[in-house]
């Protein structure tokens, strides 16, 4: 038998394995639970607002910004379960075994990935309650929504994983909201970017956050609303070339950045991270 083989499938049963412990403990549940509930706060609020004189409701092109953004979220996702990991010593367990890390790894895409569409789902079907214009109801939207998610992972969850490696402790990765949070700000998720200054979205194309928005507002809003988007267009091939790139960088950085990462790995450098953390909770 195919040792990689046997190691994706591992991988694959733990991150269901994963998933469903998620699901089933209270903690996790208010995690999957709370972000959903603040986003559909957020969008009773704007329901009824009219973007300037163009006559689309901010709610409407607002609800599928959100699910933009919460798959751009799972990079963030991925970089603190891989830091908490190896700070607690699980990478090191992954590494010591044949094909751990691949395992590992396929482990927490799963989890992540399906983890995600559960969050996705929290938040959509509530959401099409409240807000009017959605359209769910085509193959076209839903095939729309499929592929831009499924590009959207493959050109964040690796660049969550090169993060991942590059923190020592899961404290530190507060760092990586702050410009998260700026890329969130500028990619026209709680208003179009096109009210915002030029230089504002040229910055806001450059991120995967601003793509991930525009392909699901594509996929949920009749083709009228792309008169308030840059261009007037869904801009479908900019989309795949974009996430693509970043797909791509994803992909060749991150296997070079976790194998270092696994090198450096020893019992002295877990043990030493968790006295540091004792220190400080002491």
């Amino acid at each position: 038998m195919n040792p990689r083989a046997t190691a994706l499938r591992a991988g694959w049963s733990r991150g269901l394995i994963e998933l469903r412990q998620s699901v089933t403990n209270s903690g996790d549940i208010l995690n999957h639970l709370l972000w959903p509930v603040l986003m559909l706060v957020v969008l009773y609020f704007v329901r009824d607002v009219s973007f300037q004189d163009t006559g689309f409701d901010l709610g409407a092109l607002v609800l599928p910004s959100i699910l933009g953004m919460n798959s751009a979220m799972a990079m963030v996702t991925m970089s603190q379960l891989l830091t908490a990991e190896r700070e607690d010593g699980t990478l090191l367990r992954a590494k010591a075994t044949p094909n751990g890390m691949l395992g590992y790894l396929t482990g927490k895409v799963v989890f992540v990935s399906f983890g995600l569409v559960l969050d996705l789902a929290i938040f959509l079907i509530p959401g099409l309650f409240l807000v009017p214009g959605i359209s769910v109801g085509s193959a076209g939207a839903w095939l729309t929504m499929f592929w831009v998610l499924t590009l959207g992972l493959l050109a964040t969850l690796p660049i969550g994983a090169v993060l991942g490696s590059l923190f020592a402790s899961a404290r530190s990765q507060g760092l990586i909201m702050l410009p998260m949070m700026a890329m969130i700000a500028t990619s026209g998720i709680f208003y179009p970017v096109t009210s915002m200054p030029d230089w504002v979205q040229w910055f806001a194309q450059v991120f995967p956050v601003y793509w991930l928005g525009l392909g699901m507002r594509s996929a949920l809003l009749p083709d009228s609303a792309a008169a308030v988007e840059i261009g007037e267009s869904w801009r479908h091939l900019e989309t795949v070339g974009v996430l693509g790139a970043w797909a791509v960088i994803g992909l060749a950085l991150a296997p070079v950045v976790l194998r270092r990462m696994a090198r450096r790995e020893s019992g002295s450098s877990v043990a030493e991270r968790r006295e540091k953390a004792l220190q400080r909770i002491g």
